[in-house]
């Protein structure tokens, strides 16, 4: 096959892939978003090729560089063109900063994973120069430990020693523990207990399997009564940085040092990663977001995606008009959706108790219908997309009891409730009954292709049609 012929192929498939995913299925997973035309068009605008490689200018470097096009604000860039890009990067900080309530953001992590492991690299480095408060670290210039969710508790992997901890971590992470009797909650009294006896420097809240908030104020409690104990708080919150806010939890403000998240799961940018730091002006951690910048360039990135970044401004202002109705869209129809579903016969995770979810994830169990990656691949074959899960007392990953939906997706396109019951009988019969209900699915999603919580092209006077000639003026 000549590449004229694959590449019209590649087309055709790939038109085939889109009108399958964006129109006829409802997609479940809680780790994706589709994002809107305007911060589609955003990404692929001209900044989606170019450099701007920049840092933080030192006093000699700041008095050597006045008056030159190379120093923008307290920064240093490394080509020029990029005036537009400064002025975008300093608009997003703003917005970010006001978003996570945080007293500063670095915006140039290209993914959530890699937001993670320059914390990780940048509380080293600042725990590494030392300080009579600073928490010590081991003979091999490694964290001695840290206190994470562990991976069967729903913690992500790049808070484990084989995911980005891998070079950072002497020991075995101390576990955060878990309720007995609702293994998706954390156990309070015996983490304190847990902190006060190891003392571990960096602790990590935040999971992939995320239904309940973290104990970030009782933690903070803990550590006000401490004189001479002073670790870093990391708040992992790729899944909930959408719903960060009153619908949910507030991590900085109750006491975490550090967010981390990914941009493109509940919070519906593109896919890029964030660092938010607050650590007040008389913490021992003053400087940290100094070694947070240095260690994102130029210890982790160098062309640090210019088109996500312009993209993710996009969606950063989109949200904040949009904020409270999203989230509360969200959280009202992760419950809604929990609810119907255990209403309909099938194990909902998280505790009726506690109403199953207080995020917008829905976890079910489903080992008595069958192997969690075997109903998985039914529902898909039904046009409905989620992802197995091992649930916390499954013995291996390779038979999942679970399923990990997430509603953020389908609730952007319009669905509420009574929608998500609707949904929830079609999953039951497919899921207890193994009947075929794809025509039903291709039905229900029909009603809703249009995005809701975006800036639309009619109330945007037409600048959509000037933006769309000028990324494709060249080439049409």
């Amino acid at each position: 096959m000549s590449c004229q012929n694959y590449f019209e192929e590649l087309i055709e498939k790939t038109i085939e892939n889109t009108i399958w995913r964006q129109k006829k299925c409802i997609n479940l997973i809680p780790s994706e978003n589709t994002p809107s035309l305007l911060v589609k068009l955003l990404e692929i605008s001209d900044p989606q090729g170019r450099y701007a490689e920049h840092k933080t200018a030192l006093k000699k470097e700041r008095e050597a560089l006045s008056g030159s096009g190379a120093l923008k604000g307290d920064q240093i860039y490394y080509y020029q063109g990029t005036q537009f890009i400064f002025e975008i990067e300093e608009k997003l900080k703003e917005v970010m900063k006001e978003y996570l309530g945080a007293d500063d953001v670095e915006t140039r992590a290209i993914s959530g994973q890699m937001a993670n492991e320059v914390a990780f690299k940048a509380v080293l480095k600042y725990l590494s120069k030392g300080g009579d408060k600073l928490p010590k670290l081991s003979s091999s210039g490694r964290f001695f430990s840290v206190m994470n969710n562990s991976l069967n508790g729903g913690g992500h992997l790049s808070a484990q020693p084989f995911g980005a901890l891998f070079n950072f971590v002497e020991e075995e992470p101390v576990q955060i523990p878990l309720q007995q009797n609702n293994p998706y909650k954390v156990d309070v009294e015996k983490m304190i207990s847990l902190v006060d006896e190891k003392k571990p420097p960096l602790i990590i809240f935040g999971k992939s399997l995320f239904l309940h908030p973290e104990p970030v104020k009782e933690l903070k409690k803990y550590l006000d009564s401490q004189d001479n104990y002073f670790p870093v708080v990391m708040y992992d919150g790729a899944h909930v940085l959408g719903i960060l806010g009153k619908f949910f939890q507030d991590p900085l403000s109750e006491g975490a040092n550090i967010v981390t998240g990914s941009t493109h799961k509940t919070f519906f940018g593109p896919q890029r990663g964030i660092i938010g730091i607050k650590v007040g002006e008389n913490s021992p951690y003053s400087k940290l977001s100094g070694e947070v910048h240095t260690r994102t360039f130029p210890g982790s990135t160098s062309n640090h995606h210019l088109g996500t970044q312009l993209a993710l401004l996009g969606a950063a202002l989109e949200m904040k008009h949009f904020r409270e109705d999203y989230q509360k869209a969200v959280v009202n129809n992760a419950k809604s959706f929990a609810k119907s579903l255990y209403s309909k016969g099938i194990p909902v995770e998280g505790g009726e108790e506690d109403g199953f979810t207080k995020t917008h994830q829905v976890v079910i169990r489903v080992k008595n219908f069958g192997d969690g990656k075997e109903i998985a691949t039914r529902l898909e074959q039904n046009n409905i997309i989620v992802n197995f899960q091992a649930l916390p007392d499954d013995e291996t990953f390779y038979h999942p009891s679970g399923i990990r939906m997430g509603v953020s997706e389908m609730t952007r396109f319009g669905m509420n409730g009574e929608d998500f019951e609707t949904l929830s009988e079609i999953m039951a019969d497919i899921i207890i009954n193994n009947k075929n209900k794809k025509g039903d699915v291709e039905n229900l999603r029909k009603k809703f292709t249009k995005m809701r919580f975006s800036f639309d092209e009619e109330s945007s006077k037409g600048i959509y049609r000037k933006l769309m000639e000028s990324i494709f003026g060249n080439f049409l």
